[in-house]
């Protein structure tokens, strides 16, 4: 208890440590005993030294307290007979849904280690399993709200559905289709019949006048004009009977798709009413013991309105449970298990961070009080280290940019490539930067130190003639010599920065790869990028439709390294002003 309690967190327990032992020994008695989830360890871990700081959940690598909890887990999935296909036995029935569950260590009020499970979403259809915690919030309660209201919401699909499908809608609309074409078919020919009969009469007035007498050419000129009005007589009532015969025909299908539109309005109604009912029920409490709805989470942030399913994700419900049953949060991990997504890049039993978009604005409520681990993406990478230029003349630079350095600055760290040769540079002209690496990824960049130059060779990128030539150092052994990867990307949404693979919304993205050797279960390869997405060569190289072999030490596709290597070892270009064709290297800092 004293070593748990010498952590320095500002939680509850540190609160206790100014007791005395018989004072801290009462009150651990009249505390509530175990709740019924959380699990002890199996294995003596009084051995394993606790973390100073909780885990910073969307950048961490595991405590061994985490590791050794999850591997228990893991070992209870293995053994569990759920309705849920995971999509690791390959009889099995039902959808392929991979999940991801969730660790978070804790210590009881008697002093005991042990942890808390839980996983994202609904599992086997399901709020509540035996042994994890359950829902902040269950909408799956027989006889709650959100089930009646569902019920309801089912009902005007249905009827919308049917309304949609109905004969009486298909044929009506078929009919009001049908004459409409007709009616413009009439009304044009009798159109033409009306110009022509125009020209016609115009041909015997220019034929009659020196042919006839004044007399005479006035009473043609009467009968003319009685046959124009005619037309046009003929024309209108034409006109109005199609008017009237489509305002039937039209009537028709309004009085279903107006039926229609009336129980979709409702629905829209009922749907958007029952979501902030939703929401309002979602209550996390923090380590403070204060309470917050997602409503009054997400007010303050860009995106006001939460997210489908925020509130739902392992991390919260773990972290809501401990602070209700009076539990000391230690460590906390994720980890997916099953198969992995065809958009995501997932891996089965590996760690990943909390997601952004829905997470990140409840946890950072829900860990106020806490004594968190620091946010490692507000440190400067690129601290100490030195840009070096591989190759200079008066209009342009090629640098070679380490690894962790960002290319332009960014939200919370301006040190980058752009601000230091802005100070090297202050009398060069246009906005120096031409192209750009991800901060995590080395090698070369171009550099215009002028606006023309950098005009110029901004119109190579844009049409493709600039070669770009990667090397990356893979977390598995190919066996094809080489290849191309054709998977086309957009952004994460609900994650950012990582990227989705995306038939609908994506855009094109295409890799060149060839093997260079391989041994000691990895690949060195050559990348050559055809178009430049944001993370292409990454997701290419570890989604199981590209190669299936993360880079190594890519901490968003793979696993956590000394850095990920992968390095822009080489680009050829064709000068901006000389139009001499240029081939700049850069000694790749990494070997098989």
């Amino acid at each position: 208890m004293e070593r748990a309690a010498s952590d320095g967190s500002p939680f509850l327990w540190g609160y206790f440590k100014q007791f005395h032992t018989p004072i801290l020994s009462s009150f651990a008695a009249a505390m509530p005993q175990n709740p019924d989830c959380f699990i002890p360890f199996s294995s003596a871990v009084d051995q394993i030294k606790l973390p100073k700081q909780f885990t910073f959940p969307f950048y961490y690598q595991p405590h061994e307290l985490s590791k050794r909890a999850a591997q228990s887990l893991q070992q209870k999935l293995e053994a569990l007979d759920l309705d849920h296909n995971f999509g690791l036995e390959p009889n099995k029935e039902g959808m392929v849904i991979g999940k991801m569950f969730g660790v978070l260590v804790v210590q009881n009020a008697q002093g005991e280690m042990g942890y808390l499970a839980a996983f994202s979403g609904k599992l086997a259809n399901e709020n509540h399993h035996l042994g994890f915690v359950p829902p902040v919030f269950d909408m799956l309660q027989k006889d709650g709200f959100f089930k009646a209201e569902e019920t309801h919401l089912n009902a005007l699909n249905a009827q919308i559905e049917t309304l949609e499908q109905s004969e009486e809608l298909s044929s009506s609309l078929a009919y009001f289709i049908s004459q409409k074409q007709q009616a413009e078919t009439e009304l044009a020919n009798h159109r033409a019949l009306i110009k022509q009969g125009k020209a016609e009469r115009k041909a015997i007035r220019v034929k009659s006048r020196e042919k006839l007498s004044e007399e005479a050419f006035q009473q043609l000129e009467e009968e003319l004009v009685r046959q124009s009005l005619d037309q046009q007589y003929q024309y209108k009532r034409l006109a109005k009977h199609w008017r009237e015969t489509l305002e039937v025909a039209e009537a028709k299908c309004l009085a279903v798709s107006n039926e229609i539109v009336r129980f979709k309005d409702e629905r829209k109604s009922r749907s958007g009413a029952l979501q902030n009912r939703l929401f309002q029920q979602y209550q996390f409490l923090n380590a403070k013991g204060d309470w917050k709805s997602l409503l009054d989470i997400f007010s303050n942030k860009d995106q006001q309105t939460p997210s489908a399913g925020a509130g739902e994700c392992a991390a919260p419900k773990l972290l809501h449970y401990a602070f209700k049953h009076h539990l000391k949060p230690v460590a906390m991990a994720e980890f997916w298990w099953g198969a992995s997504p065809k958009s995501e890049v997932r891996k089965h039993r590996q760690f990943y961070p909390a997601c952004r978009g829905k997470c990140e604005p409840i946890l950072g409520h829900m860990l106020q009080g806490l004594d968190v681990e620091p946010n490692p993406m507000l440190e400067n990478p690129a601290e100490g280290k030195e840009l070096e230029i591989v190759f200079e003349d008066e209009y342009l630079l090629a640098v070679n940019k380490p690894a962790e350095f960002l290319s332009v600055p960014g939200k919370t760290i301006s040190d980058s490539v752009y601000s230091r040769l802005k100070l090297k540079y202050p009398e060069a002209t246009g906005p120096l930067i031409v192209h750009r690496l991800d901060m995590s990824t080395s090698g070369l960049l171009l550099i215009a130190k002028t606006k023309e130059a950098h005009q110029k060779l901004q119109s190579q990128f844009l049409k493709r003639t600039v070669k770009k030539r990667y090397v990356a150092l893979l977390e598995g052994e190919l066996s094809a010599s080489d290849g191309e990867v054709d998977l086309p990307l957009r952004v994460d949404l609900d994650n950012r920065p990582c990227q989705l693979v995306c038939y609908e919304h994506g855009k094109v993205a295409k890799t060149r790869w060839e093997r260079i050797s391989a041994s000691n279960g990895k690949t060195l390869v050559y990348f050559y990028p055809i178009t430049g997405r944001t993370h292409q060569l990454r997701v290419h190289a570890a989604h199981q439709l590209g190669l299936n072999t993360p880079i190594v030490g890519d901490d968003l596709y793979g696993n956590l390294a000394d850095r990920l290597h992968l390095h822009a070892e080489q680009i050829q270009f064709k000068h901006p002003i000389t139009k001499e064709e240029m081939v700049i290297s850069a000694p790749v800092p990494f070997s098989i």
